[in-house]
């Protein structure tokens, strides 16, 4: 059989796509190829399960407009198929005189974003919404909440199967040759033709991609680790419902935080640690080759050198759990190491391009051949229904 489109990945970004490929024309032939047994086991089913809403990408970005767009579809996606989520708000904490103006700046870029509803809060406002927290200035966010993102996947799989897609497990795409009209997927368990690739494979996109695509050959994927913390039962009501600190400029995805989470608990964390295999959720987990290829690519040498500060400082927060609470205590000054158990890990799949950038928006590359989604950290989960459709509509345009 030829496929009119495959589908590379089955993580949310490739599901929702898949689904709005089906959605845009239900005739057309589809196969998703995931590699894992299960949907949703990497990126999408690691993450601290939080809604975004779209307040710290810059207006006008990919992440911007997808994030705010996929927002309002994903809740809608939501409330028809009784997917259980809790738009909870959040709040935004600057505990140091410094980061006051970085707050300002943030809130502002929120109301740019179209936001609406959220508020500026004094340290007694704040402590109206988290009694415990810890700060000088703040915000509340309402339109942040938390989900689990697992069971939307299944949703999306769900729905598009009742379309008439398709999804192979256990198969790792091993190569793609072009034919005259078609390509062939390549994979351990078999070998696909298809006259479209789809390639969502978030850890390895950049090197799916560049099996259809010379500039996929321009960025690698450099895989970050970020611990969590579960807060101990009796401690838990210490934080109500979201607390994060500003954000560093330069690495607007650092930074410790405290979630609620939909299935009961709290998570703190993450920190952001280079990974040493690039589905590495453990500190013992180390693939040779993918950290020689971490460590020799150029762009990332680059990073390093200019951010090692910054890099040394996660890595000892990694090993040191006092280090880490003193992190948290930032926010909530009465968390004890005590009160911290070890809880889960996820890595995320951050692009460096070959001059030395962390590439901050979504990047699609596209040709006649293939459309190569080689960039989608979050709030990629939350945009998930409005990346679909952006790279739906360059595969319909086809057909």
């Amino acid at each position: 059989m030829t496929y009119d489109v495959i589908v590379i990945g089955g993580g949310i970004v490739g599901l929702a796509t898949a689904l709005k490929i089906k959605q845009g024309n239900p005739t057309l032939k589809l196969l998703i190829i995931e590699k894992e047994t299960k949907v949703a086991q990497h990126q999408t089913g690691h993450n601290s399960g939080v809604i975004h809403s779209g307040l710290y990408y810059k207006p006008g970005s990919l992440k911007a407009t997808n994030c705010i767009r996929g927002y309002e579809m994903l809740l809608d996606f939501c409330r028809n198929e009784d997917i259980k989520h809790d738009l909870c708000g959040k709040i935004v904490v600057a505990t140091r005189p410094e980061q006051v103006p970085i707050l300002d700046g943030l809130f502002e870029r929120g109301k740019q974003n179209g936001l609406d509803g959220f508020k500026m809060l004094n340290p007694a406002q704040l402590k109206e919404y988290e009694p415990h927290v810890n700060g000088l200035k703040g915000f509340f966010v309402p339109q942040t909440g938390i989900i689990d993102y697992t069971e939307v996947c299944e949703k999306y799989l769900q729905k598009t199967r009742e379309l008439g897609g398709e999804i192979v497990f256990g198969q790792k795409v091993t190569g793609i040759n072009s034919q005259a009209n078609t390509s062939v997927v390549n994979t351990d368990g078999g070998a696909y033709q298809t006259r479209l690739v789809v390639n969502c494979a978030g850890l390895y996109s950049d090197k799916v991609g560049q099996m259809t695509d010379q500039r996929a050959e321009r960025l690698r994927i450099t895989p970050f680790r970020g611990e969590y913390f579960e807060i101990k039962p009796e401690k838990q009501y210490l934080v109500k419902n979201l607390i994060y600190p500003v954000p560093d400029p330069n690495f607007p995805f650092l930074g410790v935080h405290f979630t609620r989470m939909i299935h009961g608990g709290v998570e703190a964390g993450p920190n952001a640690v280079l990974a040493f295999a690039r589905e590495g959720y453990k500190k013992t987990d180390i693939n040779l080759a993918e950290l020689f290829e971490t460590l020799t690519w150029r762009g990332f040498r680059k990073v390093a050198a200019k951010y090692w500060r910054t890099g040394f400082g996660e890595m000892y927060r990694s090993f040191s759990k006092a280090a880490f609470t003193k992190a948290l205590q930032e926010l909530i000054p009465e968390i004890q190491e005590d009160d911290l158990i070890p809880g889960g890990a996820g890595v995320r799949a951050q692009a460096c391009d070959y001059d030395g950038g962390l590439l901050d928006d979504f990047a699609i590359f596209e040709n006649e051949r293939a459309v190569n989604v080689c960039n989608a950290p979050s709030p990629a989960a939350t945009s998930s229904l409005s990346i679909g459709q952006t790279v739906s509509e360059l595969v319909l345009k086809r057909f």
